[in-house]
């Protein structure tokens, strides 16, 4: 908007945004991701510009955002100890920071925190930002490479956020548990654990099968017992003689 003044100032908005998966800064038209998790697709949105004047006067235009499922390796995520809808407003500048320090193109996939209520977005002093690093060549550089070039350059990096954030910054690089679980070792366990789970269930039945058909014979041997001793008429000699035959 040529204009000066309140009819030269523009703000920016979603129309009708109800997944509620974007957001946008109203200074700057920048849209950024609030949730995408587990979602893929192309998402239509409706942004709309307004300036200030008295008579207000808006243009609106259609942006196509593709979520693409495919995952890669080579992610790495910053932890920086700002609110996330500061390091949001900033983005652009820290991606700046990290492109000058990384001597790499480096492209943001997403900025979260581990809070999913919205009042988060101010009240967290700690935000995460995904991202990947692609060479001049558009290759992509592994997550290790770009691990070792963030320590390498922590200091340089801290000290040029600061002066973006205008606060003291720390920007740690988020390490996977040492002793993590793969997924290949949890299925390996829950396989084992059912397998035993099963193997004793299995001997438990065998020994109740057994005990059942052993009380079973000892009940009819019992029986039989005291059948022979009931009709037995030539005294107690006869029948321990046909116990032992019994049990012979």
């Amino acid at each position: 908007d040529p204009d000066s003044g309140d009819n030269g100032l523009l703000l920016y908005s979603l129309v009708n945004n109800q997944t509620n998966a974007f957001d946008i800064n109203e200074n700057t038209g920048q849209i950024f991701t609030v949730s995408v998790a587990g979602k893929a697709g192309t998402f239509y949105l409706e942004v709309q510009a307004a300036d200030q004047g008295t008579r207000r006067r808006t243009a609106r235009t259609t942006v196509n955002v593709t979520i693409d499922s495919s995952s890669t390796n080579n992610i790495v995520v910053v932890v920086l100890n700002q609110k996330i809808n500061v390091v949001e407003r900033n983005i652009a500048e820290v991606k700046r920071v990290l492109e000058d320090k990384l001597a790499w193109n480096i492209y943001i996939i997403n900025i979260y925190s581990n809070e999913f209520e919205r009042k988060a977005r101010s009240s967290t002093d700690v935000t995460y930002v995904k991202m990947t690093a692609f060479d001049e060549a558009n290759q992509e550089i592994s997550a290790e490479d770009v691990k070792r070039k963030l320590r390498e350059q922590k200091s340089n990096i801290e000290i040029e956020l600061e002066k973006i954030f205008s606060t003291a910054v720390t920007a740690a690089i988020e390490e996977a548990p040492a002793n993590s679980a793969t997924p290949e070792l949890i299925t390996t366990i829950v396989l084992s654990v059912l397998l035993a789970c099963t193997l004793t269930a299995f001997l438990v039945y065998v020994r109740f099968t057994i005990k059942r058909k052993r009380y079973k014979y000892e009940l009819k041997l019992w029986r039989v017992l005291i059948t022979l001793c009931a009709t037995d008429k030539n005294g107690s000699l006869k029948s321990l003689e046909k116990l032992k035959h019994v049990n012979n």
